[in-house]
């Protein structure tokens, strides 16, 4: 028997062409039924094409339901249709739109099945916080007129993977910073400017609003609880430092929390695997994976991180401090890799919280202690609050605003 071996890069290769045929084809059929109808209706224009969908929302995975939720809520309150794709058989808009007239939610497959059903997409909008839009396997579809780009975390837009967001049309921000990051990457790629809104962050305003009408829960044994949020790669504080920092974690006596980055069950299982099996769940120490993480947010008294976005949730929304690692991040496969200034969170890290280096070993209880009890990081807190998180308790109102907007022009232009 004779077996054939084609590697990963080699089939993601084939995968593109092999759409790229598939989309070609897709679009010339398209564009011939358009001529027919041309000829048939004696030369007049035709009709806006009715199977075109107005508003489509792409999810890679369930965890961003939390920022598509609001919007999608919002266009169905204002009988606006939209179409929820998502790449995440068991994502909650599944059974978030059974029950709603305007609102239709799809699980169109997952990995190449879901690129191959968007790369012939037929729409007037596409809404994702996915990047690498016509780097990868997901190509701009000829019959979609305009992508939208909206963030998931009030950090850097530039920590991205390199060329995450450059061929978007639009980008929904939360802050000047990202602004600034994006335009000197135009300018050094001669990129066209892409158009660019400062609606706020959706899933933030949500989760200030859970905390306004929801106590935080306490630890029933009234130990201090500690919560180790990492990224995830080889920069992550559990890929750097591994077991002698859990060892150290663990022996501070305090309730301790591992929360992984979701990517890290991926693209880091077998080191997940191996310290999971090694550090078993016990009364003081839990490890996390909830698809919601509001519970284990505010449950937490200090978080210990890295660069991992979820830093900002913690301070900006439940106003806590944080501790975070040198782990020797690298600028080398993202964005920031071509701007000569420090990315805005290394920026104000040691603002808002007391830096883990490489000679922690001894002394982390009591940099812990030291970090909770100090009060000087609460004005920090307040002061990249108003830097990073603008237009605070109306980000869903004024991105279903630019949406609706948007696809009034769009069809506009159409006619």
């Amino acid at each position: 028997m004779i077996r054939l071996y084609i590697d990963p890069g080699t089939g993601s290769m084939l995968f593109s062409i092999l759409i790229g045929i598939i989309g070609v084809v897709v679009f010339f059929l398209r564009t011939a039924l358009i001529k027919i109808k041309f000829i048939l209706s004696g030369g007049k224009k035709a009709k806006i094409d009715k199977n075109k969908l107005p508003i489509v929302i792409f999810a890679d995975h369930k965890r961003y339901w939390n920022v598509f939720q609001p919007i999608v809520s919002e266009l169905d309150r204002r009988k606006q249709k939209v179409y929820y794709f998502t790449a995440s058989p068991d994502d909650p808009a599944l059974e978030y739109g059974k029950d709603k007239e305007y609102v239709e939610c799809e699980f169109i497959g997952e990995g190449n099945r879901a690129f191959s059903r968007l790369n012939i997409l037929n729409a007037y909008i596409v809404l994702s916080t996915t990047p690498g839009l016509d780097v990868y396997q997901w190509k701009r579809s000829k019959t979609v007129n305009y992508y939208v780009h909206i963030l998931h975390a009030p950090g850097n837009i530039s920590l991205y993977r390199m060329f995450g967001t450059d061929y978007y049309d639009a980008l929904l921000l939360s802050g000047d910073h990202q602004v600034d990051q994006t335009r000197k990457l135009e300018a050094l790629r001669g990129l066209p400017p892409k158009q660019i809104e400062l609606t706020g962050l959706t899933y933030l305003d949500e989760m200030k609003k859970r905390l306004d009408s929801h106590p935080v829960k306490k630890n029933d044994s009234g130990k201090k609880i500690v919560l180790l949020a990492p990224s995830w790669g080889p920069s992550g504080i559990l890929t750097k430092y591994g077991a002698p920092f859990l060892d150290e974690l663990i022996s501070s006596g305090y309730h301790i929390i591992i929360r992984p980055h979701p990517q890290s069950f991926s693209s880091e299982a077998g080191m997940l695997d191996k310290l999971m099996k090694a550090y078993p769940e016990n009364e003081d120490l839990e490890w996390n994976r909830d698809n919601d993480n509001f519970d284990v947010l505010s449950r937490a008294d200090i978080m210990i991180s890295d660069f991992s976005g979820v830093i900002f949730d913690f301070l900006l929304v439940f106003d806590k401090p944080i501790m975070y690692a040198n782990a020797g991040f690298s600028k080398d496969p993202y964005d920031a890799w071509w701007l000569p200034e420090t990315p805005y969170t290394f920026e104000i890290l040691p603002e808002v919280g007391k830096e883990i280096t490489d000679d922690y070993k001894g002394h982390l209880k009591a940099m812990i202690d030291e970090c909770i009890n100090d009060p000087s990081y609460e004005a920090s807190r307040q002061k990249v609050r108003n830097t990073v998180w603008k237009n605070i308790g109306k980000s869903t109102e004024s991105v279903c605003d630019y949406l609706v907007n948007k696809l009034q022009e769009l069809q506009e232009e159409d006619k």
